[in-house]
């Protein structure tokens, strides 16, 4: 992992993900891309009067001197920073920055799940997770440690699934796979399941070393399924395939929901399916 970009606004969240990300850089030796995205009106930029010039690059100045404060964290000695600062409050460009700077992972803080109501549903996280590309990796609290030693990857096991599944395998080696069968049109028998589980492995991996690691469990929804399993399997983070720009609610052909993420207490990681 060469790149992390991290997006902030200088609340405590944004704070929780620089640290995450710091600790992710030093593990990896990568290097922290930090955005800052200055909340300008284009129109007042391109306002000819000296007056608004003036003005525009003294408050441009002072946010620039705040990000630098915002930067001067014990927790960053060591860790290879580049400051990027754009004028405008436009999230697809956050996608656009990670792409230019072939960057292989976004890191963003969020309100934990008592406000997470408007973070995932046409707020900023989600706003980056559909135009990325790359994992987004969202957490929601102070990081005490990082190890993600049990990894819990939904999945409903269809095709379009694999390429989601091999990313989360080259960041992770220890993934449990996690299948919820639910009521209604949905339901699948058990030997459907196995089934259909044995040729994903089969087209992904090329065997089946990892059915062992594959975790059935019947709930009423696709969420409580994925966040009781995730307990069950001790999992210190969830990975959620998502269709990016069609998104989040499109998850798992028509919910995933914004809940895994709304509810979860443990970071979660988006992988776009194609």
């Amino acid at each position: 992992m060469n790149k992390i970009i991290v997006p902030i606004d200088f609340s405590e969240y944004s704070d929780y993900a620089l640290e995450t990300a710091s600790i992710l850089a030093k593990r990896y030796g990568s290097e922290l891309l930090v955005l800052h995205m200055l909340e300008i009106d284009k129109g007042r930029v391109t306002d000819s009067t000296n007056e608004l010039n003036e003005k525009m690059v003294f408050f441009l100045k002072l946010a620039e001197k705040k990000f630098d404060e915002f930067l001067a964290k014990d927790y960053l000695e060591g860790v290879n920073i580049t400051p990027i600062v754009k004028h405008f409050k436009v999230f697809s460009e956050v996608a656009e920055v990670a792409e230019e700077h072939d960057a292989d992972l976004i890191v963003m803080g969020s309100h934990g799940s008592s406000g997470l109501s408007e973070i995932f549903v046409g707020s900023n996280t989600e706003k980056v997770v559909r135009h990325s590309e790359l994992p987004v990796l969202v957490v929601k609290q102070k990081p005490t440690t990082l190890d993600f030693n049990t990894v819990a990857f939904a999945s409903d096991f269809s095709l379009e699934m694999i390429e989601p599944y091999l990313k989360a395998r080259q960041l992770f080696d220890n993934l449990k796979l996690i299948h919820v069968n639910v009521p209604g049109e949905g339901f699948r028998s058990s030997s459907e399941i196995d089934s259909t589980v044995a040729n994903f492995l089969k087209t992904a991996d090329g065997n089946l070393d990892k059915l062992n690691d594959v975790h059935y469990i019947a709930d009423y929804s696709i969420e409580k399924g994925i966040l009781n399993a995730s307990n069950l399997l001790g999992a210190d983070l969830i990975a959620v395939p998502t269709h990016g720009r069609k998104g989040l609610a499109h998850f798992f052909a028509g919910s995933v929901s914004e809940d895994v993420a709304n509810h979860a207490t443990i970071p979660v990681i988006t992988f776009k399916i194609k």
